[in-house]
C-alpha cells in the first residue's frame, strides 16, 4: 500500500512538468507563426495634387439692371391757332425733316385779319406823316411869335399820338402775320412722325384737339435704369460716382444693352446722368446713359437688360474657383508651404470674373494653392506636386 501511494506521487509530478513543457512548447509554436504569417505595414505615400501661384488681374465689375428705352427728342405737333384742318403732307410713320410741311389749317379769317391790320398800318402812317408835316409848319411861326405855345404843343402832341398808333398798328400786323403763319405747321425736328391725331375736317387749336402728331427723334437714344442707393454707397467706398466721369482712370462708365432676342446690341453706351436723390417710394435713384442708334434698332418705349461697368478692380488677387473649399464657417483653400506641407487658410471672397474670384483677404500674391486633390489632404501633411493631374483628371 506504501509504494502505490509513492507512486502515485511521482506519476503527479511528472504530469505537471509535462503541461508545463507543453505550454511552453505552444507560446514558441505561437509566436513563430505569428511571426512568420505577419504582414508588413503598408507605406506611407504622400497626396499627389495639383498646384498654382496666386495670380493678379485687373476685374472688372458689373451689374445687372432693366432699363428702357427713350428717344433723345419727342416733341408734339400741336396746333398753336384754332381752325379747321385742311390738309395733311406726310405720310405716317415716314421720315421727316426739320422745317417740312405737316398740316395746313384753314388761313381764311387769318389772312383777313393780316390784311386788316395792314390797312391800319397804313392809315396810322399816313396820320403820322400830316401830323409830322403839321409841326414842321407850325414850329417856324412859333419862333416868331405868330401862333402860342398852345398851338405848338397840341401838334407835338398830335405827332407823337400819330407815330404811336404807327407802332401799335404795326405790332398788330406782325401778330396777325405771326397767327396767319401759325396756320402752316412745320416741323420742329428731323425725326419719325407718328400717325395723324386728328382727321381733316376736325376743329383744331383752342377750344379743339390741339394734338396732331408726335415726332420722334432716335438716332441718339437714352436708356433709363435704376440703382439701388447700396449700389451707390459701394461706388462711393470704390471712388466711382455714376454720371460723372473721371479723368484719372482709364476707363468710363460703359453700358451694354441686350435685346429681346438674347443678342447683344453692337453700340456701347455712356452714363452721363445719375439722380442725386432717392425716390423714397423704391430707395433707388435714377441713371441715364446714352447710346448711338444710326440703324434705329432700339425703339422707344422698349424695356431691355442694362449691364453697367460699375468698376475696374486694378491688379486684384484672384483664385480659380475649383480651388475654392466651400464649408459652413466660411471659403477655405489649401496653401503649399514651402516644405511641402499643407495649410487651411480662411479667404474672403469678392466679385466673380467668370472661372475665377476676387479675394478680398486671406491670401496673396505668389503665395501657392492647391487647385486639384485638395479632398485627399489634412493641414500639415506632406504632398507631391505633378500639374498634370489637373490634365489626366479632365482627360
Amino acid at each position: 500500500m506504501k509504494s502505490k501511494f509513492f507512486l502515485s506521487r511521482t506519476g503527479v509530478k511528472i504530469s505537471k512538468k509535462q503541461i508545463l513543457v507543453a505550454v511552453g512548447v505552444l507560446l514558441v509554436a505561437s509566436v513563430a507563426i505569428w511571426w512568420f504569417n505577419r504582414k508588413d505595414a503598408p507605406a506611407f505615400h504622400a497626396p499627389v495634387v495639383s498646384v498654382a501661384p496666386v495670380g493678379q488681374q485687373d476685374v472688372e465689375i458689373y451689374g445687372d439692371y432693366v432699363g428702357r428705352i427713350r428717344a433723345q427728342q419727342f416733341v408734339e405737333v400741336r396746333a398753336r391757332v384754332e381752325g379747321f384742318l385742311e390738309e395733311m403732307h406726310f405720310k405716317e410713320g415716314s421720315y421727316v425733316r426739320k422745317n417740312q410741311v405737316l398740316f395746313v389749317i384753314n388761313q381764311d379769317q387769318y389772312r383777313t385779319k393780316a390784311d386788316k391790320a395792314r390797312a391800319q398800318v397804313k392809315k396810322d402812317k399816313a396820320q403820322a406823316q400830316k401830323a409830322k408835316r403839321d409841326l414842321e409848319r407850325i414850329r417856324p411861326l412859333y419862333e416868331q411869335n405868330a401862333v402860342s405855345q398852345l398851338d405848338l404843343d397840341n401838334v407835338i402832341a398830335a405827332y407823337e399820338t400819330a407815330e404811336a398808333s404807327v407802332a401799335m398798328s404795326t405790332a398788330d400786323l406782325q401778330q396777325a402775320e405771326q397767327e396767319l403763319g401759325y396756320t402752316i405747321v412745320c416741323s420742329p425736328i428731323s425725326g419719325y412722325i407718328s400717325e395723324s391725331q386728328a382727321d381733316m375736317g376736325t376743329l383744331v387749336g383752342g377750344g379743339g384737339k390741339s394734338l396732331l402728331a408726335t415726332i420722334v427723334k432716335s438716332d441718339t437714344v437714352s436708356v433709363d435704369f435704376s440703382m439701388t442707393a447700396l449700389d451707390y454707397l459701394k461706388g462711393k467706398e470704390r471712388n466711382v460716382i455714376m454720371g460723372q466721369k473721371d479723368s484719372t482712370k482709364n476707363w468710363q462708365q460703359t453700358v451694354t444693352v441686350t435685346l429681346p432676342d438674347n443678342s447683344v446690341y453692337g453700340h456701347k453706351g455712356l452714363v452721363d446722368f445719375a439722380s442725386p436723390e432717392v425716390n423714397p417710394k423704391t430707395g433707388t435713384f435714377q441713371v441715364r446713359a446714352e447710346l448711338a442708334n444710326p440703324e434705329h434698332v432700339l425703339l422707344p418705349g422698349q424695356f431691355t437688360k442694362v449691364r453697367v461697368l460699375l468698376d475696374v478692380r486694378e491688379k486684384a488677387t484672384v483664385l480659380p474657383k475649383k480651388s475654392l473649399i466651400m464649408e459652413k464657417g466660411g471659403a477655405y483653400v489649401y496653401l503649399m508651404r514651402r516644405d511641402s506641407t499643407a495649410e487651411k487658410r480662411l479667404v474672403e471672397l469678392g466679385p466673380e470674373l467668370g472661372n475665377y474670384v476676387v479675394v478680398e483677404r486671406g491670401i496673396v500674391p505668389g503665395e501657392v494653392i492647391v487647385t486639384e486633390g485638395y479632398h485627399k489632404l489634412t493641414p500639415g501633411i506632406k504632398m507631391v506636386v505633378d500639374n498634370s493631374y489637373a490634365l489626366k483628371k479632365e482627360e
